[in-house]
């Protein structure tokens, strides 16, 4: 299984974070745009041997900008923020990033997001990076068949779906249908445990997730050819996250073992 974790599951400096999960055995992380900025941060990051695997290039964007906005000026703040990004990705080695919707779904709205996001994806595409989009319930694009049909119309062949797992529980879709759906589309996967209600971000199997729905989870991904990372996306502020992160990492090597 090739698997990563986000390391905003963990607070304080971003080289002791990177420590911490290779020392609970990963070899890959997922980062956030602000992350190893600086040259001597980077030096490191390559000399620790810690792969990245994406980057959520909209993270951080200023307050008050969208990509999706109306107004040129704001619109273009997001822009900036979001090409910075992705070109931050690229020098770290990066092979995905991803934006998530924001939350205006009206006709408009949808087809100015979609031309900025055809220009983002042409733009990663030049760098070597697969553009996804992420489905996110309460925003524009809620569930993972109104993002396929988002990306169907859009058409650009470096945009793709990012599917979350948790995401999925509390919009009530069954996962496996999901990843048949997406297919080729399928571009990035984050795991996650909830409630079925709030996005909590708690560890594999802390929640309604069963181990039968995530064996057939990575079952369907076998079957669809996905050769991705899968990315444990968990809550700093779970009351040990870093052991949320070892459970769930041993969650995920021992069934993925079982279907081999």
């Amino acid at each position: 299984m090739n698997l990563s974790c986000c390391i905003w599951a963990l607070s304080g400096p971003e080289v002791e974070a990177v420590t911490q999960v290779a020392e609970a055995g990963f070899e890959q992380v997922d980062l956030r745009p602000l992350a190893f900025q600086d040259r001597a941060s980077q030096d490191w990051l390559a000399a620790s041997g810690m792969r990245v695997c994406c980057v959520a290039a909209t993270h951080g964007t200023p307050a008050g900008v969208s990509l999706d906005s109306a107004d040129g000026k704001t619109a273009a703040a997001a822009i900036t923020h979001a090409e910075a990004s992705v070109a931050h990705a690229a020098q770290l080695g990066a092979g995905t990033v991803y934006t998530v919707p924001g939350g205006d779904s009206g006709p408009a709205t949808m087809i100015r997001y979609g031309r900025v996001l055809a220009d983002m994806a042409a733009r990663a595409q030049v760098l070597g990076l697969k553009f996804c989009v992420e489905h996110f319930p309460g925003l524009a694009l809620p569930t993972v068949a109104a993002t396929l049909e988002f990306l169907r119309q859009v058409d650009h062949p470096n945009l793709y779906l990012l599917f979350d797992l948790g995401h999925a529980q509390i919009s009530g879709e069954d996962p496996v249908a999901a990843i048949e759906s997406a297919g080729s589309r399928l571009g990035y996967v984050h795991l996650d445990d909830n409630d079925g209600r709030g996005d909590l971000h708690l560890s594999l199997l802390d929640g309604v997730l069963t181990q039968t729905s995530l064996r057939q989870t990575f079952k369907a991904l076998g079957d669809i050819g996905y050769g991705g990372a899968v990315s444990l996306e968990l809550n700093a502020e779970l009351p040990d996250p870093l052991g949320a992160l070892r459970r769930s990492r041993e969650c995920v090597l021992r069934l993925a073992e079982e279907g081999e």
